[in-house]
Order: C-alpha cells, then structure tokens, then sequence
C-alpha cells in the first residue's frame, strides 16, 4: 500500500497554511509535503509538524520571483549566485524540519538562452547542490514539468531528468516522478515507472486533465496502485492535486482505491 503525503499547498485550503497541519493529521496522513516554507518561520514549522505527528518528506528550494512568474533558477544563467545562497536557505530549513528531500527547480528560460548555456548552466549548480546536500545528509530532486501547465520549463520529461541524474553521477540527486506531468507529457506511467525505479525516491499523484483527485479523470489508478506495491515502492506519494471540491469530502479516493 503507498504512503501517502499530503501536499499543504493544494491540499486543505479551507483553512490558513499552519492550520493544514493538524486538518491532514486529522485525514489520517501521517506525513507532509508543500511547495515552499520560506514565508514561515522553521520552528513554527516543525512545532506543528511534532504536534500532529507528522513526517516532512519533501518541499522546494526557493523559485526566484514566483508572483513574477519566475518557477526555479538551476537552469537560468546569471543567476547562480542567487539559486546558491537559495539552496542554502533550503538546507537549513529541511534541517530544522528533519527534512530529506528537496526538490530543486529548474526555471524557466528567459527569451534569447539557448538551450545548451542552460544546460551547462544546469549542470554546474546541480553538481555544486549535490556536493552540499551531500554533506546534510539530504537529497535532491528533479522533477520534469509538463509544457502545459509551464510552458517554457527547462526539464520536460523523464527521460531527459534521468540522462541528467547518470551524467551528474551523484548518489545525493535522484527523480521526482509526478504521474500527472507523466501523463501528459509522454504518457505510458506505469511503464516508466518500472524503468525508472531505481531513480525514484519519491512520487506524486494527480489525476488528468484537470489536476483534481485520482478518479476524477483519465488514469487508470487502481492499476497504477497495484503497479507501485509489485514494483516494491517504498517512497512516498505525494497527493499533489488541487481538490475539486471540499478536500476531506475528496478524500473518497482513497477507500476506493485501497489506500
């Protein structure tokens, strides 16, 4: 059966961020991921992670400007220094939140940036990141985003993310596989799955076109749950849909599938 995290920063809207918490506690999730913790402080954090009995599995190292619609800087040249100080701050976050994993994003390339300086770019500060996860004792990810939802995105598809991940060499960066990107972008989940398991400590889930629940749309999810358990998955499923509706009516999903 997977283990199930619920991600805080689509999940449980009804209520202020630092109150989702004890809301997915309550859902019976014994762990929590969100996009980014940056805006709170790390002890008010963790001081509800530990109340409610919660597992911090994963959040993002800083975007650069999101409400500009900056998504990452791994990629994007110039920018070094700012993604470096930035991965720092993440690390000391995922310390004080006992946090193993972060996912590092990988931006949208400005207008003019070929395609191969972003890539060596790229490659630079994920090695540097990787050395410095190493010495934490954390692990990044790398996630491919659909050409949908983010048009532009450097990393598009797992294929590339694992070619990226044998090039880099290091035990300290793997792949984040999000089915719903998957699905949209190359299709044929299960499969890839398979191939790539051996890169994947973490997935995440949410059904397609639309982004809400499994059941919702098109993937066959009672076979995709089977196909984790025979493949011996032992990370975590992020829940990172946006609810449909009110999220613990949602959670429906779950006796449905077994999960």
């Amino acid at each position: 059966m997977p283990r199930l995290a619920a991600n805080l920063s689509m999940m449980f809207n009804e209520v202020p961020f630092l109150d989702r918490f004890e809301r997915a506690a309550k859902a019976g999730f014994t762990a929590v991921e969100y996009l980014f913790p940056y805006e709170f402080l790390a002890p008010d954090i963790a001081s509800r992670l530990k109340a409610n009995g919660l597992a911090q599995v994963l959040f993002n190292a800083p975007p650069g400007n999101w409400a500009a619609g900056e998504r990452g800087l791994a990629a994007v040249p110039g920018r070094e220094a700012e993604f470096r100080e930035g991965f720092l701050s993440a690390l000391d976050y995922a310390a004080a939140l006992d946090c193993r994993q972060v996912h590092v994003m990988a931006g949208i390339l400005p207008p003019g940036v070929a395609s191969l300086a972003a890539a060596s770019v790229y490659a630079a500060n994920l090695a540097w990141a990787a050395e410095q996860a190493g010495k934490a004792g954390v692990k990044i990810l790398l996630e491919p985003i659909n050409h949908r939802d983010m048009p532009g995105y450097f990393l598009n598809t797992t294929r590339q993310a694992a070619d990226i991940i044998a090039g880099l060499g290091s035990e300290h960066i793997g792949l984040q596989f999000d089915l719903y990107h998957c699905q949209i972008t190359e299709g044929d989940v299960t499969r890839r799955m398979a191939e790539l398991l051996p890169l994947i400590p973490h997935m995440q889930i949410a059904d397609v076109p639309d982004r809400h629940e499994p059941g919702t749309g098109e993937i066959g999810w009672e076979y995709v749950f089977r196909r984790m358990d025979a493949l011996g998955y032992a990370g975590f499923v992020g829940c990172e849909y946006r609810p449909a509706g009110d999220t613990e009516a949602g959670l429906a999903w779950r006796a449905r599938f077994g999960v």
